[in-house]
């Protein structure tokens, strides 16, 4: 079975969604790339997929490929001679054939070129939507789910045991 990777690019999304785009232009760029890497994190760890966040590093002189783990996901800057584009085309063209690609970015020249590589394209706002129904269902979930009393033995018990326990205290 074929892993799911989804790949993006990360400033690209950074400035297709208007809350990143806010927080990089008002507060600071760092802290917009902080808060994408800690959406991402969320989301694989709701969807279990790998997710591979990739930065432009070209502009940085002498910068070199840096690749690391935040939380859960892979982050990855790019040398100094290499925009994110570049780095997302070799990695969907290496691992195309061995899992099932999805690319995260809104620049319409570079969705031709994944889409000729054999990933498919997610634009800013389509990820977005993603993380969004992702946390919604989530809570949705967590809303849903029987309130347990933690301090208490009656709270981690199921119905059959109860009854049995109070048909034995009231013998």
């Amino acid at each position: 079975m074929a892993k799911d990777i989804l790949v993006i690019d990360g400033y690209n999304i950074i400035y297709g969604w208007e809350e990143l785009k806010e927080l990089a232009e008002k507060d600071s760029l760092e802290n917009a790339r902080l808060k994408l890497l800690e959406e991402m994190s969320n989301l694989q760890g709701y969807c279990h997929n790998e997710i591979i966040v990739v930065f432009d590093a070209h502009k940085v002189k002498k910068g070199v490929r840096k690749k690391y783990k935040h939380t859960n996901i892979q982050v990855i800057y790019t040398k100094d001679t290499e925009t994110a584009d570049h780095y997302i085309e070799r990695l969907v063209a290496q691992k195309a054939k061995d899992a099932k690609i999805r690319v995260a970015t809104s620049d319409g020249l570079e969705q031709i070129i994944i889409l000729g590589h054999g990933a498919t394209r997610v634009s800013a706002q389509e990820l977005a939507e993603e993380v969004k129904l992702v946390k919604e269902q989530n809570k949705k979930k967590y809303l849903e789910k029987p309130k347990v009393n933690n301090n208490r033995l009656e709270g981690h018990l199921n119905e059959k045991v109860l009854r049995w326990m109070e048909k034995k205290r009231r013998e």
